[in-house]
């Protein structure tokens, strides 16, 4: 089938949502519109559309009383949140670059990464690939370390040493050399945050993904996420199976994994609150679609105040 659609001036994108139920100021809806785009809003327009009942398909009719405030106030607070998440996100990745490095640096030494023997859980293919994209990477940046490097020792070393290496990875090639490692790496890193190698490689995987919707300005609050990150055991980590019922599918889940993490990272860290308080600023938004129950602030994760492993 042929996509027939044309572009829309701004003032045409205003009289469709107008017309098809939308309560706003025209001027203002204009100046929104100007401001974010058509597609990026209707997003936030989605799940107020009518339903047909006989074909169980939302119509392009809007429910009654949606108005502009609402939809631009989920907008807002979603913009928000996506800031305090990779905030969150980049705090964590800090730490655990840091641990791996450290680790593997200890076995393997600064270019042990080289040797695709030492990365035993990647394919050859998935070595090479990470290893051609790390190549790129160094080739292009303009970080006066790596120029140092090459000045000095490029006489006898074509790689940079893993420590500047990692400086140069997206939180992907990280996530990448963390899957990578043998057993006994993933183990210690693991150990120091308090969960089973298994369950930290699928946080940060669900991390990398969260990470990455925010990071390209998408919607976040009510997204289902492609990686649903597990859980630790309940004999050993009972405060995540409580009566307070979390999806995993959802950025609820997202939250109460920085906040655990965060709280080992640095246990005096304000992210906490400053979540809170832009939750308490939007008291309107519906958290059930985010897989938070309303009582989600006193989950055992999010509430704690002892550090603990």
């Amino acid at each position: 089938m042929q996509y027939t659609k044309q572009p829309l001036s701004y003032e045409a994108q205003a009289d469709r949502l107008l017309e098809r139920g939308l309560n706003a100021d025209r001027e203002e809806l204009i100046r929104r519109l100007k401001a974010v785009s058509y597609y990026r809003l209707s997003g936030y327009l989605y799940p107020f559309r009518e339903m047909d009942a006989a074909a169980g398909q939302p119509t392009d009719r809007f429910r009654q009383n949606t108005n502009l405030t609402t939809i631009w106030n989920r907008y807002c607070f979603d913009r928000r949140l996506r800031v305090l998440t990779l905030d969150g996100i980049e705090r964590i990745e800090v730490s655990i670059r840091t641990k791996l490095i450290y680790h593997f640096s200890q076995l393997h030494g600064p270019f042990g990464y080289c040797d695709d023997a030492k990365l035993p859980k990647l394919k050859i293919a998935e070595y090479l690939e990470w290893r051609t994209a790390l190549q790129e990477e160094t080739g292009r940046s303009k970080e006066v370390f790596k120029n140092h490097f090459f000045d000095k020792y490029g006489d006898h070393h074509r790689n940079l040493p893993l420590w500047m290496l990692t400086e140069l990875m997206s939180m992907g090639s990280v996530l990448t050399f963390f899957r990578g490692v043998e057993p006994e790496i993933k183990r210690r890193i693991a150990e120091e945050y308090g969960l089973p190698d298994e369950v930290a490689l699928s946080w940060l995987r669900s991390l990398n993904a969260a990470r990455n919707i925010c990071a390209h300005h998408c919607r976040f609050w009510n997204r289902t996420l492609g990686y649903r990150p597990l859980l630790p055991h309940e004999r050993k980590h009972p405060e995540w199976h409580s009566e307070w019922k979390i999806r995993t599918d959802c950025s609820g889940i997202i939250l109460l994994i920085c906040r655990h993490l965060l709280h080992l990272i640095s246990s005096t860290s304000r992210w906490r609150y400053r979540v809170e308080e832009l939750f308490d600023e939007y008291p309107d938004i519906p958290i059930s679609q985010m897989g938070l129950p309303d009582d989600w602030k006193k989950h055992p994760v999010w509430a704690r105040t002892q550090r603990s492993g």
